[in-house]
C-alpha cells in the first residue's frame, strides 16, 4: 500500500465496478420481451431501470468532468446538457420516445410503459461506455477534486465527492430494482 493512493478513488471504482457486474447480471439471458415485463402496473421494469441509471450516470459523470476540466459549475434551476455525454452515439438504437436529453428523473408510469423493446446487447452496451467513462473520470481524480464544486445549483453546492457517492447510491439502488424484477421475471 502507498501512503499516496487515493482511497477515495479506489472505493468508487469498487463501488461501481459493482454496479457494472450487477448489470451484467441483471439484463443476461433476458430477452427484450422480459426485459419490458413490470412486475405491476405501474412498476419499472429492467429496460427502462438499466437505460435511467446510465443515462443519469452519462450526464452527471459528463457534467463533473466539465467542470473539473476548467469549466464553471452550473448555477442556474434550469436544466443545463453537459457536453462530453455518450448518450448522442447511443440515442438511435434505442429509438425512445422521449425527449432528446431525457434521463428519465420524474417520468411517469406512462413514459415508462413506453418504452421500446430493446436488446439486452444495446443496454448492456451503452451501460459498458458510460462505465469506462466513469472510470476514466474517477482514476483522473486528484485528493483536491473531491472538495471541489461541481454544481452551484443546490443549498449547500454540491461537491465533486457529493455527486459521485449521490450518483453511486442512485446506481445501486436501481441496478437493485432491475435484480428484484429479475427475479420475479424469471419467477
Amino acid at each position: 500500500m502507498s501512503a499516496d493512493q487515493n482511497w477515495a478513488a479506489d472505493i468508487l471504482l469498487d463501488g461501481f465496478g459493482r454496479v457494472e457486474e450487477s448489470v451484467e447480471h441483471a439484463l443476461l439471458g433476458l430477452s427484450p420481451e422480459q426485459l419490458l415485463q413490470r412486475p405491476g402496473p405501474h412498476a419499472n421494469h429492467i429496460a427502462w431501470l438499466v437505460w435511467h441509471l446510465t443515462r443519469v450516470e452519462d450526464d452527471h459523470i459528463a457534467a463533473l468532468a466539465h467542470v473539473l476540466g476548467g469549466h464553471e459549475p452550473p448555477k442556474a434551476r434550469a436544466r443545463e446538457v453537459p457536453p462530453g455525454q455518450l448518450w448522442p452515439q447511443w440515442r438511435d438504437r434505442f429509438a425512445l420516445p422521449y425527449g432528446e436529453w431525457a434521463t428519465g428523473y420524474g417520468q411517469s408510469s406512462d413514459e415508462v410503459g413506453n418504452f421500446p423493446a430493446v436488446d439486452s446487447e444495446v443496454l448492456r452496451g451503452y451501460h459498458d461506455a458510460v462505465h469506462a467513462r466513469v472510470t476514466e473520470v474517477i482514476r483522473g481524480l486528484q485528493p483536491e477534486d473531491l472538495g471541489r464544486v461541481v454544481d452551484e445549483r443546490w443549498s449547500p453546492p454540491v461537491t465533486a465527492a457529493v455527486r459521485l457517492v449521490s450518483l453511486l447510491n442512485d446506481a445501486t439502488q436501481h441496478v437493485g430494482q432491475a435484480a428484484y424484477v429479475r427475479g420475479i421475471v424469471l419467477g
